[in-house]
C-alpha cells in the first residue's frame, strides 16, 4: 500500500537542521529551470509582489548553491494537515510505517518519502514552469508512476493537483478519502475540515500498522464515521453530525 500526501506552502524552520542535501539529477533540471527567472519574473510566476518574491529568489539562490539547510520533509511543512498529525509521540513501528508507505507530492523533489532531508521552497504544478517543454506534471509523471509501481492499492489524502501528475492509469486505481459534515440534512465538504482529517487519518493508519483498504472503514476519531452510502470501490467518505 502506499500513501499519497501533498506537501505544504506553510514550513516550520524552528527545527533541528542538517547541512545541504544534494539534489537528485531530476531534480537539477528543475532547479536550472527556475533558477532562469528574475525577480520580476519570480514575482509573476508567484504572484506576489517584489519584495516577497525575493524572499523565494533568495531561497532558490541557497539550494543552487549548496547553501541551504534540510529538514525532515514531514517536520519542515506545517500546513494544517500536517498540524493535524502526531509527529512528536511516534515510535519506531510508526516510522517504519510512514517510510514504507508513505509519500509526499512534491514538485522539486519528485515523490519523497516522510523522513527525506529537503530545503524550504515554494513550488507547486500549477504554475506555467517548463523543463525543456514539459509541464513539471509532464516531467515527473514517469517517476511518480515508477515511485507506486505495482501496489495493489494506493490511497490519496492529496488534491487533484497533486493526484494529476500520475498517468490516467494510475489516477484510475486511486482510492480517495471524503471527509463531510452532516448538518440540517445537509452534507457538506470544507477543505479545513478535509486537511484536518486526512492528519488524524495518517497517524492513525501508521499508529494500527493498517495494510488493508477493508480495515480503514473503522477510522474514527473527531466524531467522524465511515459511511456506506455515501462511499464507492474508489471513495471512502467519513461523516461527521454536527447538532443544531
Amino acid at each position: 500500500m502506499k500513501i499519497i500526501i501533498p506537501n505544504a506552502k506553510e514550513v516550520n524552520t524552528n527545527l533541528e537542521n542538517a547541512s545541504f542535501y544534494p539534489l537528485s539529477d531530476r531534480s537539477k533540471q528543475v532547479l536550472d529551470a527556475i533558477s532562469q527567472f528574475d525577480v520580476k519574473k519570480m514575482a509573476a510566476f508567484y504572484k506576489l509582489n517584489e519584495e516577497k518574491a525575493e524572499l523565494e529568489a533568495d531561497r532558490w539562490h541557497r539550494i543552487r548553491t549548496g547553501q541551504a539547510k534540510t529538514y525532515p520533509a514531514w517536520q519542515l511543512y506545517d500546513g494544517l494537515m500536517y498540524r493535524y498529525m502526531d509527529r512528536r509521540g511516534i515510535g519506531s513501528k510508526e516510522e517504519n510505517y510512514l517510510r514504507d508507505h508513505v509519500r509526499v507530492a512534491t514538485a522539486l523533489y519528485g515523490l519523497i518519502h516522510p523522513f527525506e532531508f529537503i530545503s524550504p521552497h515554494r513550488l507547486d504544478f500549477q504554475g506555467s514552469l517548463k523543463i525543456g517543454n514539459q509541464s513539471l506534471k509532464q516531467y515527473w509523471r514517469p517517476y511518480y508512476d515508477q515511485e507506486v509501481g505495482d501496489d495493489e492499492l494506493i490511497l490519496s489524502l492529496a488534491s487533484s493537483e497533486f493526484e494529476q501528475v500520475f498517468s490516467p492509469q494510475i489516477q484510475k486505481r486511486l482510492v480517495k478519502i471524503l471527509f463531510m459534515e452532516e448538518k440540517a440534512g445537509q452534507l457538506k465538504v470544507h477543505s479545513t475540515i478535509s486537511k484536518k482529517g486526512r492528519g488524524r487519518l495518517l497517524s492513525w493508519l501508521a499508529k494500527n500498522n493498517i495494510q488493508k483498504l477493508s480495515d480503514i472503514q473503522d477510522f474514527k476519531v473527531d466524531g467522524f464515521e465511515y459511511c456506506t452510502s455515501e462511499s464507492t470501490a474508489n471513495q471512502l467518505t467519513f461523516i461527521r453530525s454536527i447538532k443544531m
